[in-house]
């Protein structure tokens, strides 16, 4: 005789009631604050209508983790061929050591646009959770973000902290910085700084920097000149570009705060090759404190940011995430170091 087939309700039939996916249903019957109050009520009234219990002995096999997270590089094309900017690949050690200390191992590998990165880790089960560094182009990487909420994947990401981010946030305080490098400058006699760096939607933490050095500029009564903010990605051909564009114009400058401190390596090399000399004629300084910036010639001034505390805070709050924690985004300070190119 056959096996009568079970009629009993599943999570899978409460989320196609309630519209939204079977993890949302089992983040929603366990509590978790990650899932809308009015979602949350939504699914526990369609969970009692269907007279709906949880099998213990399921859930504890769907819980089990496999105490793995995934740390996924934007491939950013550099000239030693690594693809990976020296900001983030400095910050690997950190995240290294967070893991290590919390008993979780990690995997390590390049996120493309075109690929589905929550299908290959968090969905397969090869990872819990995934941890983001580098974005290129924000207003097209928002899409891929919104993707990876919608299929309740567990991320943080390294970048610009604001009320409108998607997903869950850590990164340096970029108006305050901004504005340190700008009272730097200021406190210098500089008057006439130059902004190298594409300060819009585009790259919002550039944009935060450039804000900061213009509330700077502003606070001490000092004109905004546009003319001396000149786009620029992360990289030495565009610091290099940037200059010879401010050269060719004509525009009298006597300082430089580059978005990044690539930006800025490529900028003292433009600067010495163009018969200017650094500080006496210009100073310039960057951000991020990579390791060539104390090798820069002069030695670059720049603004650090912290890798140890930005390791752990980036493992900390994926792993609240996981563990149905609040995540709340966390904003870091960065810290002025002075070298030659600014106080020679």
């Amino acid at each position: 005789m056959g096996r009568k087939r079970s009629t009993k309700p599943t999570s899978f039939d409460i989320a196609y009631l309630a519209g939204v996916s079977q993890p949302t249903v089992s983040r929603a019957l366990r509590g978790s604050k990650s899932v809308s109050l009015t979602t949350r009520q939504r699914i526990e009234a369609i969970a009692r209508e269907l007279n709906y219990s949880v099998d213990k002995n399921a859930s504890s096999l769907r819980s089990q983790r496999s105490n793995t997270i995934a740390l996924l590089f934007f491939e950013d094309p550099t000239p030693d061929g690594a693809n990976i900017n020296p900001f983030f690949l400095a910050m690997l050690g950190a995240i290294t050591r967070a893991s290590a200390n919390r008993g979780l191992d990690l995997l390590i590998s390049f996120q493309k646009m075109e690929d589905d990165w929550h299908v290959r880790y968090q969905d397969s089960h090869r990872a819990d959770g995934l941890i983001l560094l580098g974005y290129g182009d924000y207003t097209l990487y928002t899409e891929r973000l919104s993707q990876l909420v919608a299929s309740d994947t567990e991320f943080v990401r390294w970048g610009s902290v604001g009320e409108d981010n998607i997903g869950a946030t850590v990164g340096s305080d970029n108006f305050g910085a901004g504005r340190q490098a700008g009272e730097h400058l200021l406190a210098l006699g500089r008057k006439r700084i130059a902004f190298l760096g594409q300060a819009d939607e585009h790259y919002p933490e550039f944009a935060e920097r450039y804000r900061g050095l213009c509330a700077a500029l502003g606070a001490a009564a000092q004109v905004v000149d546009p003319a001396l903010q000149i786009d620029a990605l992360s990289s030495e051909g565009d610091g290099r570009a940037a200059i010879l564009a401010l050269l060719a114009k004509g525009i009298q400058f006597d300082a430089v705060f580059a978005a990044s401190d690539l930006i800025a390596v490529g900028a003292i090399h433009a600067l010495n090759d163009s018969g200017k000399q650094v500080p006496q004629d210009i100073a310039v300084m960057g951000f991020d404190d990579i390791p060539a910036a104390s090798l820069t010639s002069p030695p670059l001034t720049t603004l650090m940011q912290d890798l140890n505390l930005g390791g752990e805070l980036l493992v900390e709050s994926l792993l609240a995430q996981i563990e149905d924690r609040p995540a709340p985004d966390q904003t870091i300070p960065a810290r002025l170091v002075v070298r030659k190119s600014t106080a020679g």
